[in-house]
This record gives structure tokens, C-alpha cells and sequence, in this order.
């Protein structure tokens, strides 16, 4: 009889005369098609049904033996199976009340209880409303919602949070591998949506379906502006500066403080100090920015709005200026550069430091990382300052250890004077 191997009407007498076998099992009720018994290795049993709507198959689970009799459950089964019959999908209908439906691999069924979203569009809302406003920065909540917006919803957001599995995930997964960073950002996101949809006990514990979905590999983009490139910038930007004056400090400052674009184009006065930009809320939370004589000239070029907080002011009073990709694109454009991204400036800031020497933990924390492994990308770009450094040592010791270093040791060789080999 276990998993619908034996035909037999579920009744009060026959369901207490089902043992656990040590497993979870299933078994299926002979008359009702669809409504049978879940049975736990622990000794558990549920009454449960099971039935296809629009296509894909629905688990509900009913209620628990004893307190919910089997006619009972027959009859809350009856209503289950003839609303998807006429091709309504009962997720969010609870013929018990209240209470909540749920997969077959742990659902609650324990009458009334926390309410549970019908389908994924449910658990994105609340993952946007209650979480991410806490636990985020505002552009990670930007991110957050673009991706729901464009590519949760209209994949998996008719699914039944607790019925979406990790075919689901790898199918919209891999609908969007020509993006790679993109589609594992997405997939991040949703292995953190489907960890709450656990914790809200909207799904099993350790059912999250996004598990053993692999990553896609991502190349790093890596653009660093050379001293004619460099040159260039400075060029267009000069033309440009009357024009759009603002906006011309502010990428200055990117390629001076290696910056992040957010942390320039949002800075305030209070924050400016003398030598330094002293950053309450980065991304990797408060840090010091120190200034060089250039970039302390140019925010001495930048004239105080009065009453305005913000270093870079918008076009109203009071405001400040929110998009420096436009102008930046204007720029670049001028520049022949057009394949460089504000962000490339932060590297170029690295790429420059590696340089003239610098090591990577100073650069480090002149870019405000928190992990060695984050600064540890730019490693293969000191290899001309590490070659530099080996030819500067070598160059000094090479002439008292070779035979053929120094004219005077060639000389003096044969004297037992210098070196042989």
C-alpha cells in the first residue's frame, strides 16, 4: 500500500493501522484519486492532496491525523480537487480557514498560522519591503528590485513559493548565460529569497532550491587608462570644464581618490576635511580618504551653493547631482575613450599607484578594501614595478659576484681578486 501500491479507502481504522516503515512515505486513498496519507519516518501522519493545475502538479497538505478525522479531510480534499477541475488554482484558498497549503516534502498543516504568500511574487515583496531596507544599502536595493522586476517576476513569480524546485532556477539561469554577472547576481539574490521563504516557514528548512546551481564564470573587467589616454581626459575635460563644471570636478576626483562613482558623486562638505574626505557610509562601511594636493584643488575649485549640503549640486536648488553617466559618456566620446567606464577610473587610480611602487596592501586601503583578496585582482599589474625592482637589485650586486662585472675585476681576476666561475 505504501506510495499507492495497494488500492484501500482511508478511514480512521485503516490510517491508525499504518505503521512507519522507517521512511516517509505516501499512501493513496483507493476511492479519492489525489487524496491519501503522508506518513513521517518519525511516525507523523498527514493527510494530503495532490492534483495538477494549468499544467503543473499542486501538493496541499491538510491537516494531521487525529485531530483532523478522515471524512474530514476527505471532504477539505473533495473541495481542493473540484476547485482545480474548473481550473482554479486553490494556493491561496484554505479549506480548512486559515490554516496554509504547502509541497509535500514538509509542509505545515497545523491549522491556523502564519499566512503564507500564494506564489513567488509574494516572497519577492516581502524580501523588498522587509528585508533588504535593513540588511541593504539603497543601490543594493536598487539592484535588488531591478532584478525582481525584470527577471524574477516574469519567470517564477506565478509559482507556489513552496513548489518552485532547482529545475525552475537553472532554467532562468541559464535563460540569461549571455549575461553572466548579471544571472549570478540574480541567482544570489534568489538563493537569499528562498533562505527567508525558510526562515517566514513559507518553505521546508534546508529545501532552498537555488543549491548546486553553479555560478557562471565571470571575466574581470579590467581598464586602466594609459598616460596618453590619461592626457587626452585631461584635454577634453579643460574644453568642457564651462560647460559643465560639475561634472568635470567630479570625474577629476574619481581619477584622483580612486573613489567609487557613488561615494563622489553623493559626497557632502560636512565630510570634507582638511587633507582628507572622511566617508560615514561607504560600501564597505566608514572610511578616510586622503587627499593629494591636486584633488584638494579641485574641491577648492567648487563653489558653495548656500543652504546646499552637497559638493556637487543638481540643476534645482538643494539638490544635488545624481547621474554622472551621462556627462561621463559625453566625455569619453571626445575623448576616444569610449570603452571606459567611470569604474575603470577607481582602477586606473590602482593601476598608477602599482606603478610608481606602491604595494598592495597600501593600496588597499588608499581604495577603502576590506579583504586582501579584493586589492589581490591588480597583483599581475606589478610585475613591470617588481621587474624594476629586481633589475635595480641585481644591477647592484651582479658586478662584485661576476667574473665579467667590472673592468677592474677582469683585471684582477687572475690575481685571486675577484670572481671566477
Amino acid at each position: 500500500m505504501r506510495n499507492g501500491t495497494r488500492a484501500l479507502k482511508l478511514t480512521k481504522r485503516t490510517v491508525d493501522g499504518i505503521a512507519p516503515d522507517g521512511r516517509d512515505s505516501v499512501y493513496w486513498d483507493g476511492e479519492l484519486t489525489g487524496f491519501g496519507l503522508r506518513v513521517r519516518a518519525s511516525g507523523r501522519k498527514n493527510y494530503v492532496v495532490q492534483t495538477r493545475v494549468g499544467g503543473r502538479q499542486r501538493w496541499f497538505t491538510l491537516g494531521p491525523h487525529g485531530p483532523l478525522s478522515a471524512d474530514e479531510a476527505r471532504a477539505r480534499a473533495l473541495e481542493i480537487l473540484a476547485l482545480a477541475h474548473r481550473g482554479i488554482d486553490p494556493r491561496g484558498i484554505d479549506p480548512r480557514g486559515g490554516g496554509s497549503n504547502a509541497g509535500p516534502s514538509g509542509a505545515s498543516g497545523r491549522g491556523a498560522g502564519p499566512e503564507r504568500p500564494p506564489a513567488v511574487s509574494a516572497l519577492g515583496r516581502r524580501f523588498l519591503d522587509e528585508y533588504v531596507p535593513v540588511h541593504c544599502k539603497p543601490s543594493t536595493a536598487a539592484h535588488y528590485r531591478r532584478l525582481v522586476s525584470r527577471f524574477v517576476e516574469p519567470a517564477l513569480g506565478g509559482l507556489a513559493v513552496a513548489e518552485v524546485r532547482r529545475k525552475d532556477i537553472a532554467e532562468l539561469h541559464y535563460a540569461m548565460r549571455e549575461t553572466p554577472y548579471q544571472a549570478n547576481r540574480t541567482l544570489g539574490m534568489l538563493s537569499k529569497m528562498f533562505a527567508l521563504a525558510e526562515v517566514w516557514n513559507w518553505r521546508p528548512d534546508g529545501s532552498n532550491p537555488c543549491r548546486h546551481v553553479r555560478t557562471y564564470r565571470e571575466r574581470k573587467r579590467e581598464r586602466f587608462l594609459s598616460d596618453a589616454e590619461t592626457a587626452r581626459l585631461g584635454a577634453v575635460l579643460c574644453d568642457l570644464e564651462e560647460e559643465m563644471p560639475s561634472a568635470v570636478a567630479a570625474i577629476r576626483l574619481l581619477l584622483l581618490t580612486g573613489c567609487r562613482v557613488s561615494e563622489i558623486r553623493d559626497l557632502r562638505w560636512e565630510h570634507v576635511r582638511e587633507g582628507w574626505i572622511e566617508l560615514p557610509d561607504s560600501k564597505t562601511g566608514g572610511r578616510i580618504v586622503p587627499l593629494g594636493p591636486e584633488a584638494l584643488g579641485v574641491l577648492a575649485s567648487i563653489p558653495r551653493e548656500p543652504g546646499n549640503p552637497w559638493v556637487f549640486v543638481g540643476r534645482f536648488p538643494g539638490t544635488h547631482r545624481t547621474d554622472l553617466q551621462k556627462p561621463w559618456r559625453l566625455v569619453r566620446k571626445r575623448a576616444g575613450l569610449e570603452d571606459v567606464r567611470l569604474h575603470d577610473l577607481r582602477h586606473s587610480f590602482a593601476s598608477r599607484a602599482l606603478a610608481l611602487g606602491e604595494s598592495l596592501t597600501m593600496i588597499g586601503r588608499l581604495l577603502g578594501h576590506t579583504q586582501v583578496q579584493t586589492t589581490a585582482r591588480y597583483a599581475h599589474l606589478a610585475r613591470d614595478s617588481i621587474r624594476n625592482a629586481a633589475a635595480r637589485i641585481t644591477g647592484s650586486i651582479g658586478p662584485d659576484l661576476l667574473p665579467h662585472g667590472r673592468e677592474g675585476d677582469r683585471e684582477g681576476a687572475g690575481e685571486g681578486g675577484g670572481t671566477g666561475c
